[in-house]
């Protein structure tokens, strides 16, 4: 059930986290950058194909077992300086969350935790393996938000956004687009809706890379 959605800045996301007694706060964005996980010699042979000899080993473990499964997701460097605007405010806000009593998840019976989700990653999983529409397009939000529908997230069932199309909004070019959530959003509501799995239902979500470098969760399906 969707309490809240909206924006904001850094110090508002941070005020809302401080009041909660209770929370579970999905950052879809790495905790730090990469610590070097993936050129060590027993965490290489220990994967399952192991990885060509000198491949990867600029990646975080997570990041490759992500990709392992075909799911593409950003390179995570190992100097901050070179990470782009988007994970350094994720570094930063993880941070911050820790300084506010947040633990990183699983934190057994913790109040208060955090975790990375990476959106695109839990639509391919929800979807079950299917590479969804760019996020960025019409096709790409009414899929993404009938995954979430379909989920029983207390969202407007996208389909009826098709059943009010007529002749007359296309020749206007007005399409009748307000029961359907942005790009943002649909990324917010999902990673809110891991979290609540990881709170509620653990066995339904997956851990992937190294506790001390980063994880993502995923849903399981």
């Amino acid at each position: 059930r969707v309490l809240a959605l909206g924006q904001g800045a850094m110090e508002d996301i941070l005020a809302f986290a401080a009041g909660q007694q209770q929370a579970f706060v999905a950052v879809c964005a790495p905790r730090q950058p990469n610590t070097g996980v993936m050129a060590r010699p027993e965490v290489r042979k220990n994967l399952n194909p192991p990885p060509k000899p000198g491949r990867w080993r600029d990646f975080r473990l997570a990041d490759f077992l992500l990709r392992q499964r075909g799911i593409s997701i950003p390179q995570t460097p190992a100097d901050a300086a070179a990470c782009s605007n988007w994970m350094c405010n994720g570094f930063e806000l993880h941070r911050r969350l820790e300084t506010l009593d947040y633990q990183r998840y699983p934190a057994g019976e913790a109040n208060c935790q955090v975790l990375e989700v990476y959106p695109y990653a839990c639509y391919v999983t929800l979807l079950r393996g299917v590479l969804p529409f760019s996020k960025g397009t019409l096709e790409g939000r009414v899929q993404r938000q009938l995954v979430l529908f379909e989920a029983r997230l207390d969202v407007p069932d996208p389909m009826e956004f098709f059943e009010e199309i007529t002749r007359h909004r296309l020749l206007k070019s007005q399409l009748p687009t307000q029961s359907l959530y942005s790009a943002g959003e649909l990324d917010a509501l999902v990673a809110a809706y891991t979290a609540c799995l990881a709170a509620f239902h653990p066995e339904q979500v997956e851990i992937l890379g190294d506790r001390d470098e980063g994880e993502v969760v995923i849903p399981v399906v």
